[in-house]
């Protein structure tokens, strides 16, 4: 088996498996749990998730963060990601769930989904992953993950696991190109990407605590946008 293909099934393929289990195991209270607990649960944990996002953010450069949010919500919202996000949503949602059932499939789906993705760890771990086989992030990232995946399914439902899906893509992407990647991606530039990923958790945050409707994956290609103004300017 190459390293390649190790590197694959090891990192990406570990946060995936506990994203699943631990969204399994949130499943198990889902409907158990009374409606007005199960809200004040998910406005507290948007709550946190805002001072995640937060304490990310504060690392980056102001005006980096300025241009490359205006940039990337300006393409993002041309190219509309997070409608195409909450077809596939609910795409899967048609298709898994019961059509009487009042299901919040696609909101777990693409809300855990960027949780997941945008920010240092995923980075960082599936770099290391790749180029080292040190599984030391990734393990600790996957451990979190799946202990938010609970809670998330506790309450949002089905749609929470198959976040491992895009988590695995993404990551795996990761630690396929992490030798190319790694003279290229420099702590500075992690640091200045992941705070420009903060201001998305805080979002995502944002709309869970106030149910407000930041179309959230329609940042995303302000991290492309951090990136190249880090490269030109700093």
């Amino acid at each position: 088996m190459s390293r390649t293909v190790k590197n694959i099934i090891y990192g990406a393929l570990i946060n995936a498996a506990a994203i699943v289990i631990g969204g399994t195991i949130g499943l198990l209270f889902r409907g158990k749990i009374p409606k007005n607990i199960a809200t004040s649960i998910t406005r507290v944990l948007g709550l946190c998730v805002c001072i995640i996002g937060i304490s990310s953010a504060i690392n980056g450069d102001l005006m980096l963060l300025v241009v490359s949010l205006l940039l990337g919500v300006l393409t993002g919202e041309l190219i509309d990601i997070d409608k195409r996000m909450n077809n596939l949503g609910q795409y899967l949602q048609k298709k898994l769930t019961p059509k009487d059932s009042e299901s919040r499939f696609a909101e777990g789906f693409v809300t855990t989904s960027l949780l997941f993705c945008v920010g240092a760890m995923a980075v960082v771990g599936s770099i290391e992953s790749g180029l080292a086989s040190d599984y030391s992030t990734i393990v600790t990232k996957s451990i979190l993950d799946s202990v938010a995946s609970m809670v998330f399914a506790s309450s949002m439902g089905f749609g929470v696991l198959f976040s491992a899906i895009p988590v695995l893509i993404y990551q795996g992407s990761i630690e396929i190109f992490a030798g190319y990647l790694a003279d290229v991606l420099t702590n500075s530039l992690i640091t200045q990407i992941s705070a420009t990923g903060g201001v998305m958790i805080f979002a995502l945050g944002f709309n869970m605590t106030l149910e407000a409707k930041i179309k959230v994956a329609n940042l995303l290609p302000g991290l492309l946008f951090a990136a190249a103004y880090y490269v030109l300017f700093l």
